[in-house]
C-alpha cells in the first residue's frame, strides 16, 4: 500500500478528530492516537487523555493509555508480534516529523483496516475539552542554549555599557571568570537532566497508581459501592500545598482530567 502523503494525513486526522493540526510533528502529544483508536474502539478511556499536553511527561502519559489499550485489544501482539514495545514513545515523544509521519501512516493504515464507517463524535468523546495543539510543541530542553540564557551568558549588552569582564573584545583568551562560569554551566545542565529524569520517574508512577484508582473506583462504582481506602489515596493524590495552589482569579485549566 502506497504511503499516504503529510497533507493527506493532516486533511484525514483534522476531519476525523475535529482538530486543526498544521504540522505532522503536533501527533507526538499522543492526545490524537488515543482518539484515532477510541474512533474505532469506542472505549478508550478518553478522560484520561491530555488532549492540549504541553510537557514530555504529559505527552508520555497520553502513551501509557494507549500501550495499556494495545494490551487489552492485543493489538501489540496481533500488529507487533517481534517487538516487545510495538509503540516508539521515547522517539514520538520529541515531536519529530518523521518518527510521527511513520507511526500516523501505520495508524492510518491499521483505521483503514478496523473502522466500521459509524458514526463518530470527535468532540462529544472528549468531552469538549480543549484540542488546540501549543503554539510550540517541544519537550523540556537541558540544552545549553536555554541554560545560558537562565544565566544570561551570551546575552546582547544595554546601554553600550562595557563588560566587567577583565579582558578586551577582542582577547582571543577567555578570562578565569568566563571559564569558572562555563564549569558552573555545565554543572548545571548535568544537575538539571538529573532532575528531569528523576521527575519524569515518579511521575510516571504516580501516573500509574492515578489510573489504577480511578479503575477501581469505577469498577465500585458501577456496583454501587464505595472504598475508603481509595477514597483516601485519590486525595493525597490530588491535594495541594502553599505555592501550589489555582490563584483565585486564574481560569480554570478545564482541559485538566485527572
Amino acid at each position: 500500500m502506497a504511503a499516504v502523503s503529510r497533507s493527506d494525513l493532516l486533511a484525514w486526522l483534522n476531519e476525523l478528530l475535529q482538530l486543526n493540526y498544521t504540522k505532522i510533528e503536533q501527533c507526538g502529544t499522543g492526545g490524537a492516537y488515543c482518539q484515532i483508536l477510541d474512533s474505532i474502539y469506542g472505549d478508550v478511556p478518553m478522560a484520561r487523555v491530555k488532549m492540549n499536553a504541553k510537557h514530555e511527561y504529559e505527552f508520555v502519559a497520553n502513551f501509557k493509555v494507549m500501550q495499556t489499550f494495545f494490551k487489552t485489544k492485543k493489538i501489540d501482539k496481533a500488529c507487533f508480534p517481534s517487538r516487545q514495545h510495538p509503540i516508539p514513545v521515547e522517539k514520538l515523544v520529541k515531536c519529530k516529523m518523521q518518527d510521527n509521519l511513520e507511526f500516523l501512516q501505520w495508524m492510518k493504515r491499521f483505521w483503514d483496516s478496523n473502522y466500521g464507517g459509524h458514526g463518530y463524535d470527535a468532540v462529544a468523546r472528549r468531552r469538549g475539552a480543549p484540542a488546540e495543539p501549543p503554539a510550540t510543541i517541544a519537550p523540556l530542553s537541558t540544552g545549553s542554549r536555554s541554560a545560558s540564557a537562565a544565566l544570561g551568558v551570551g546575552a546582547g549588552r544595554s546601554g553600550g555599557k562595557t563588560p566587567i569582564s577583565g579582558h578586551r573584545a577582542g582577547s582571543t583568551q577567555p578570562s578565569e571568570a568566563m571559564l569558572t562560569l562555563q564549569t558552573k554551566l555545565r554543572e548545571m545542565e548535568t544537575h538539571m537532566e538529573g532532575l528531569e529524569k528523576e521527575r519524569d520517574f515518579y511521575f510516571a508512577k504516580l501516573r500509574d497508581i492515578e489510573i489504577l484508582v480511578q479503575q477501581q473506583t469505577e469498577a465500585l462504582e458501577g456496583q454501587g459501592k464505595e472504598d475508603d481506602t481509595l477514597k483516601e489515596i485519590q486525595k493525597i493524590l490530588y491535594s495541594t500545598e502553599d505555592g501550589f495552589e489555582v490563584p483565585e482569579n486564574a481560569p480554570v485549566d478545564e482541559e485538566e482530567t485527572f
